[in-house]
């Protein structure tokens, strides 16, 4: 087997954000995802309603154990000898449970790939300091920020070719599934739809490179433009956003697809493809917050509406992932390499600048974080 090529790195940790499995998986599982935030389990309950309605079984896990079986098939193809560990920020295997393993197979220095695209707070700096936050209760992360196990991450994926062909090849199909049912494909609107985060976390997110809407927007036009490529005309788009929380007096970014939607729907259309670019698989906020909720509001539109698939484990993506890999690789053993992009926007840093994506603007966090220039900032 190939080892040269991965070469420092001994191990993958796939890092996620975890899932229910069961009913009474539910609230704990919020607990951990609502920690320090002083929600009743009165409120907590109220909100598992959504997965309650899934049989209290969230898709994630099950999404990631299959990408894990297609990145190990990948690693595989190529000769590539890597064991890929899975853990996860809120349910099990957690964080923990991964780090034990790593060091059960002796891994002295491991690539982390979070299964989120994009730079943010949520995106990436939280799951770095979970890890820094894990290792320190561990007693295993000295002062100087070293550990037992040495960790580096790959970049933020949101504008590798992969990530983009495997979302343009997902909306092609749906607009091919829209005109099946009847739909008007030429007249449709593309909407892409991405996770809601409070306006203070997406200003903080400018650190990073480009803000998380930014990010958003340039990948956007990129499959926008592939798509109408593929179709022979021109379609047009938008960007609207889904599963915000907290108060209402807290800004987050807007407008809410639902909300879209209905705009769309005074204005005359009647057509629509939902893309939901900021996932990566169909986990709780595709299935209920756009399968369930936004195709409900859609229907009492009176309007064609068709989801597009996520990457989940399309070639293009899984490929694109391991190119990642072993470009981080070469970074990581000083060599030159060519960091594929498409867009406008820059390759995003492995090394995350001091101060990368706070959970808000211009707020020390306080809080250890790896894979940074800066372990505190």
């Amino acid at each position: 087997m190939v080892t040269a090529a991965i070469a420092p790195y001994d191990a993958l940790l796939l890092f996620s954000f975890g899932g229910p499995d069961k009913p009474e998986d539910v609230v704990p599982f919020l607990r951990n995802v609502t920690a320090g935030k002083g929600i009743p389990d009165e409120r907590l309950e109220e909100v598992g309603e959504h997965y309650y309605g899934f049989g209290g079984k969230s898709p994630i896990n099950e999404q990631n154990l299959a990408l894990k079986a297609a990145l190990e098939a990948e690693l595989d193809r190529r000769g590539i000898d890597l064991p890929v560990v899975w853990g996860n920020r809120n349910w099990a295997p957690y964080t923990r449970d991964a780090i034990a393993e790593l060091e059960e197979r002796g891994a002295q220095r491991t690539v982390a790939l979070v299964t989120s695209a994009y730079s943010s707070y949520s995106g990436c700096r939280q799951y770095r300091e979970d890890l820094a936050v894990t290792l320190d209760g561990l007693g295993k992360l000295g002062p100087d920020g070293s550990t037992t196990v040495q960790f580096d991450k790959v970049r933020s994926y949101f504008n590798h070719p992969g990530f983009a062909q495997a979302n343009a090849d997902a909306v092609a199909e749906a607009f091919e599934a829209l005109a099946t049912q009847g739909g008007d494909a030429r007249a449709a609107r593309l909407v892409f739809v991405t996770h809601s985060i409070p306006t203070t976390m997406e200003a903080a997110s400018a650190v990073s490179r480009a803000t998380y809407s930014e990010q958003h927007l340039d990948l956007a036009a990129v499959v926008a433009a592939d798509v109408s490529a593929r179709l022979g005309f021109d379609v047009p788009w938008d960007l609207a956003y889904c599963s915000r929380s907290g108060p209402p007096s807290q800004p987050w970014l807007e407008p809410d697809v639902n909300d879209h939607l209905g705009k769309l729907a005074a204005d005359g259309l009647r057509d629509v493809v939902l893309s939901p670019i900021g996932f990566v698989s169909d986990h709780m906020e595709v299935a209920y917050d756009l399968d369930t909720e936004a195709l409900a509001t859609a229907a009492d539109l009176g309007m064609n509406a068709v989801r597009a698939g996520t990457v989940g484990t399309r070639s293009p993506f899984v490929e694109g992932l391991v190119d990642l890999l072993l470009e981080r690789a070469a970074i990581a053993r000083d060599e030159d390499v060519a960091e594929a992009t498409v867009g406008t926007l820059p390759a995003f840093r492995s090394v995350c600048a001091p101060g990368c994506c706070l959970r808000r603007d211009g707020e020390p966090s306080g809080v250890p974080a790896l894979c940074s220039t800066d372990l505190r900032s």
